[in-house]
């Protein structure tokens, strides 16, 4: 009961209510007024501070970063480095102090939280290291589930999951719950549960931090085939030898951006 309870407390974080997938919004579909392809992630200048009484601690110090769409990107860092809070603003989950956040064109740093939370069921696909599958459901309900809360119509809902499903290899396992499946093959559908409503970004948070090594390399085959696709992967992680496999590895340290490298070989692998 806690189990099911912690994931659908998740799901209704990333998934309230609303009517705006019902639209079928494609990946990717920004555009700036001159008709050029938005990034999907634009920081400028963004700052984090929390505040208890008189004590500051300023998490964020003035990042400043663009992520184009099909790009794959890790933020790697140790804890306390501030990367968290960079993935709850890029989230939506947060939102800046101070500086500027455009999500796939839109401005979200100025938004309030039913607006945030309807950026995040439009615009982001996200992944935890706890999958919050609903033990009780199958997989196909599971993903299903984000689309219901989104009020999209059973008819609509149900062949986008199975087509999820698919994508991630799992066609064949619609109908097994949660503990009938490996750490790995849970990890899949909760991939797929993020892909379903066709989000501009796929927000992974320590994805890998459940799984042995082979669901791990099982998990991270599947980032690069998604990015080959075309799919915007934002990794978040702690491991070097994770983010090592994206295309681009950023890393942050005391709250500001240490690195910000290209891979020769990373997403590909």
């Amino acid at each position: 009961m806690a189990a099911a309870a912690s994931a659908a407390a998740q799901l209704a974080v990333v998934s309230v209510a609303n009517r705006s997938l019902a639209s079928n919004f494609e990946p990717g579909s920004a555009l700036t007024i001159d008709g050029s392809q938005a990034p999907v992630i634009e920081l400028e200048a963004v700052r984090k501070v929390y505040g208890t009484g008189t004590i500051e601690v300023e998490a964020l110090r003035g990042i400043t970063l663009s992520i184009e769409q099909g790009e794959y990107v890790a933020v790697v860092g140790p804890s306390g480095s501030g990367k968290s809070t960079l993935m709850h603003i890029l989230g939506c989950l947060d939102v800046p102090t101070s500086g500027n956040y455009l999500l796939a064109g839109e401005d979200v740093s100025v938004m309030d939280e039913i607006e945030l939370a309807e950026v995040r069921n439009r615009r982001i696909g996200f992944v935890f290291q706890q999958f919050n599958l609903l033990p009780s459901l199958s997989a196909l309900r599971n993903v299903e589930l984000p689309l219901s809360y989104a009020a999209m119509s059973r008819e609509a809902r149900r062949p986008r999951a199975q087509a999820a499903l698919e994508r991630v290899g799992l066609g064949d396992r619609v109908d097994h719950r949660p503990g009938e499946l490996s750490g790995g093959q849970q990890q899949r559908v909760a991939i797929a549960r993020a892909l379903a409503s066709e989000p501009a970004l796929l927000l992974a948070d320590e994805p890998t931090g459940n799984l042995d090594s082979t669901a791990t390399e099982d998990v991270l085959a599947l980032f690069a085939e998604l990015h080959q696709q075309g799919r915007t992967v934002v990794l978040i992680t702690h491991e070097e030898e994770v983010a090592e496999r994206a295309a681009r590895v950023i890393r942050i340290r005391d709250g500001q951006i240490a690195s910000d490298e290209f891979s020769t070989h990373g997403g590909n692998r």
